[in-house]
């Protein structure tokens, strides 16, 4: 801001006065002591007309700068801000949905040009970790929110200007608030929310008479009715897709759930609750063969009639639908809540986050940006759009927009589960990577599941393994974990 600091003005001197007229020599007369008098009278006043024209430029001098001073004050932000260009990494959403929400934005901030890119998935941690360490690097990217602990040294923490503690606890689900507080720091913005809930073919439960299960124990039985064999015992239509880890979709969130809720700590997964779900899940395919190795894909299964019951997010709907344009026009099914063990409400999270470098020279027009993007009039706006190019957009983040979707019959069972929701670094499809958190423990899960349907291993001596594996990824990533067992 210019310096306004008055401009100090020289004190100007009297003006110098004729000889007293009383003297004789000074009367007005023709002589040389009048001329004499002339000549001074005539220098006195040249010196003065000079110092009020000193006196004059110096005011001009002053209002000139108080005018600019003014200007700068009553001219808008913009006009004078440097120029500043945000770089927005996204995954999910084309330009044509983004660009009319960026835009709204960039019309009241004109110094700031959002710039969104949209990223593949394919490799995508990997390559945004890469970028993070370049002077290209992304200032605003999206993340999944099993990722915290592997970019806790690029993100950087939500300013309390754009949520502080409590405003943010109350704006999201409880899941988000354990998954993003880091070091008592948030880490991230989420603009989507998204889990796992029950698929159920519709006309495979009425032609059996069946209504969709509410809990483990009805859906075992209805798994085992629902499922059909040829005369060689192979199965033809399947009662659900669980028991494996090679054909079964999503099969890293639906143990993660069994075991979650069944109490286990699966930063040490042993003991008997471990062993008891990780049981559960391997039975269908070891003791109630209602699904085995030799199956399709549990998604195609599904899209094919084949398969009664299936354990999915609700991204899948998208699957499920360009399915009945292209292949089954005649798939019908319905979703519900994921089912639960007596007195249990434990549901599944997984969704995805935007954050800010931390390295990013632009990290306060970038959270402002986020602060908009994140509000639920843009969250709604996001939604719609979304809506003309799919079946529905990103469920909501926000606990304040949960009534919008609650009626919605494609989406209702994930909002209703959102408040009791859990998450952990057992989830599928984020994009990890071979050295990401997820993709280690996960492999550590997988083997145990292999080792029991394949290998006739048991629960009790394949999980010591996995818990020492899982400690091993943890304290990788500073995660902290759990006290070692001696069970």
């Amino acid at each position: 801001m210019p310096d306004q600091t008055p401009i100090a003005q020289e004190p100007v001197s009297a003006a110098a006065t004729s000889p007293s007229p009383s003297s004789p020599a000074a009367r007005p007369v023709f002589s040389s002591a009048n001329q004499t008098s002339s000549s001074t009278v005539i220098s006195t006043s040249s010196g003065s007309s000079f110092k009020w024209i000193i006196i004059v430029l110096l005011l001009i001098i002053g209002i000139i700068l108080g005018t600019v001073v003014l200007l700068k004050r009553l001219l808008p932000q913009g006009s004078v801000a440097k120029k500043t260009t945000i770089v927005y990494w996204g995954l999910w959403e084309p330009e044509s949905v983004m660009q009319p929400i960026i835009d709204k934005y960039q019309k009241s901030h004109p110094a700031i040009t959002i710039q969104y890119v949209r990223q593949s998935p394919q490799d995508y941690r990997d390559r945004l970790n890469s970028s993070l360490t370049q002077e290209n690097r992304p200032d605003i990217f999206r993340f999944h929110n099993t990722w915290v602990p592997m970019l806790r040294d690029d993100l950087s923490p939500v300013p309390p200007g754009v949520f502080d503690a409590d405003l943010y606890k109350n704006t999201f689900y409880p899941v988000v608030q354990s998954d993003m507080v880091l070091d008592g720091k948030i880490m991230g913005v989420p603009l989507e929310y998204d889990g796992l809930a029950l698929y159920y073919n519709v006309d495979l439960f009425q032609k059996n008479g069946l209504q969709p299960p509410q809990n483990w124990n009805d859906l075992v039985d209805y798994a085992s009715k629902l499922t059909q064999k040829d005369d060689l015992g192979r199965i033809t239509t399947s009662g659900i897709a669980i028991g494996t880890a090679s054909n079964v979709d999503h099969w890293q969130d639906i143990l993660a759930l069994m075991m979650l809720q069944a109490g286990v700590d699966l930063r040490n997964p042993i003991g008997e609750e471990a062993e008891n779900a990780l049981t559960f899940y391997t039975n269908f395919v070891t003791i109630g063969r209602v699904w085995d190795m030799s199956l399709p894909n549990s998604t195609t299964m599904f899209i094919q009639g084949k398969l009664a019951m299936y354990l999915g997010p609700s991204w899948r709907v998208f699957d499920f639908e360009e399915a009945k344009r292209s292949q089954n026009p005649n798939l019908n099914y319905g979703i519900m809540p994921v089912p639960q063990l007596p007195e249990t409400n434990v549901t599944w999270a997984s969704y995805w986050v935007e954050g800010v470098s931390k390295n990013s020279r632009n990290q306060e027009a970038a959270w402002d940006f986020l602060k908009y993007l994140s509000g639920p009039e843009v969250l709604q706006t996001l939604f719609q759009s979304e809506s003309q190019i799919r079946k529905f957009g990103e469920p909501y983040s926000r606990r304040d927009l949960a009534d919008q979707l609650i009626k919605n019959s494609l989406l209702s069972a994930y909002i209703a589960q959102a408040p009791n929701a859990k998450s952990w670094y057992l989830a599928g499809n984020t994009y990890d990577g071979p050295t990401g958190i997820n993709s280690r423990i996960s492999k550590y899960f997988e083997d145990a599941v292999n080792s029991i349907v394949t290998g006739g291993k048991d629960s009790k001596s394949v999980l010591p393994t996995v818990a020492s594996g899982v400690t091993q990824v943890l304290s990788t990533y500073k995660v902290p974990t759990a006290p070692v067992s001696t069970q």
